[in-house]
């Protein structure tokens, strides 16, 4: 078994290696084509370290971002050879590929950078840090109750972007002499205004059941993902009663850490292909595009994982089910939505068609949901998120003129 192990470790670095070289010629014939970036143009940067695995995490954002360029334009700067290349190929917003510490201060030498957005924690996040005259401020790519939303790492930036009442209650519970009000904004959900997408399927009588779960997570606290435990059993039951259809939009580092949670991933998606291939009616989706919002304005009901797709599934305000991590050792908190919540346990995920069919016709759901809707995320009108976070932007603008005008003074 060692050796094994070894020889698909030694696979795994091969075909990292060779697409790392693939993507570093790809990269540097877009930058040649491209040429340099304009100088003086970019007042924003949102700052990525990160590689292709985590692209999810930015492009979330693109759409927001984009907005926000018709007033103050934004640039990525990228650290990443593979993250760099993805970046140019979406062409969502300009791209400065910054390699090295030297590279990071020649852009920030040739653009006049006041704000500078952190999608995730990326430990070369500390690189960017050292340089002030400019406000560092994490907006993070989802809401949740993971522990991740209460990391201590938040003092590290300026300023940060939550979502809304839950977010604040929950930070001001976990961390010590953080000035909450001054540090923080309630921006809600900017990328609810910008959902997008095309329906992969033609919409008939079938009942579509979004089944999203997250990845198994790298320690014990963090074992959210249900796959292994819970979905084979139930996107089998779905399948078969020839009245539902399924949307399996699995996590991208799914099966990155165990490889018996990869396995069952794939069980699934050939599962649904071969449902398909047996009934083409059913069209049921396998779903890995980047673009996140039509999956939950189509789904009746969606299943889901403790991680930030609870959360876009309740500002779209429509039913859904969280599965119970079955790690004892998971943490989960239950002082906010998870206290109210409908949870599916792995026992229960055969059931899933009766589990279903009650939460669907429970008439206190609506309510329910429209409280936590609330408090998480504030006002969900079309564009009241978008204007929350544009106000933010521009408060931190005005406060930088207001520093930069005192240092000359």
């Amino acid at each position: 078994m060692p050796l094994v192990r070894d020889a698909l470790l030694a696979v795994g670095l091969l075909r990292k290696a060779l697409a790392t070289r693939r993507a570093r010629i790809h990269l540097r014939r877009s930058l040649a084509d491209r040429g340099p970036l304009p100088e003086n143009r970019y007042r924003i940067a949102v700052y990525f370290a990160d590689g292709p695995v985590n692209m999810y995490q930015i492009r979330q954002w693109y759409a927001p971002l984009r907005e926000l360029a018709r007033e103050w334009p934004v640039v990525i700067i990228s650290r990443s050879i593979r993250g760099a290349d993805a970046l140019l190929r979406d062409e969502a917003l300009p791209v400065a590929y910054a390699p090295t510490v030297r590279d990071v201060e020649q852009v920030l030498a040739e653009q006049d950078v006041r704000i500078v957005l952190y999608v995730n924690q990326n430990a070369r996040n500390f690189q960017m840090f050292r340089y002030g005259h400019r406000w560092h401020v994490f907006i993070n790519h989802g809401e949740s109750d993971k522990m991740y939303m209460t990391t201590n790492q938040f003092k590290a930036y300026d300023y940060a972007f939550i979502a809304g009442d839950a977010a604040r209650a929950r930070l001001s519970r976990t961390l010590w002499d953080f000035d909450l009000d001054r540090r923080t904004f309630s921006i809600g959900r900017p990328q609810a205004d910008h959902y997008s997408g095309t329906l992969p399927f033609t919409p008939d009588d079938r009942r579509v059941v979004l089944y999203a779960p997250t990845w198994e997570g790298d320690r014990p606290s963090a074992h959210y993902g249900s796959v292994l435990t819970h979905g084979e059993a139930l996107v089998s039951a779905l399948l078969k009663t020839g009245r539902h259809r399924v949307i399996y939009r699995p996590h991208p580092r799914s099966g990155v850490v165990d490889p018996a949670y990869g396995a069952a991933n794939a069980r699934i998606i050939a599962a649904l292909a071969a449902a398909n291939a047996a009934d083409p009616a059913a069209q049921h989706v396998h779903d890995t595009g980047p673009e996140l919002g039509w999956q939950l304005a189509a789904a009746d009901l969606a299943v889901v994982d403790i991680s930030a797709m609870v959360y876009d599934r309740l500002a779209a305000g429509r039913p859904l089910l969280i599965t119970r991590p079955v790690d004892p050792e998971a943490l989960v908190d239950d002082s906010g939505y998870l206290s109210d919540c409908e949870w599916l346990d792995a026992g229960s995920a055969g059931d899933i068609v009766g589990v279903a069919d009650r939460v669907l016709a429970d008439p206190d759901a609506v309510a329910r949901l429209d409280h936590w809707v609330r408090y998480y995320f504030g006002d969900t009108s079309p564009g009241a998120s978008t204007r929350r976070f544009h106000h933010a932007v521009r408060t931190l603008m005005e406060r930088w003129d207001r520093w930069n005008a005192h240092e000359r003074a």
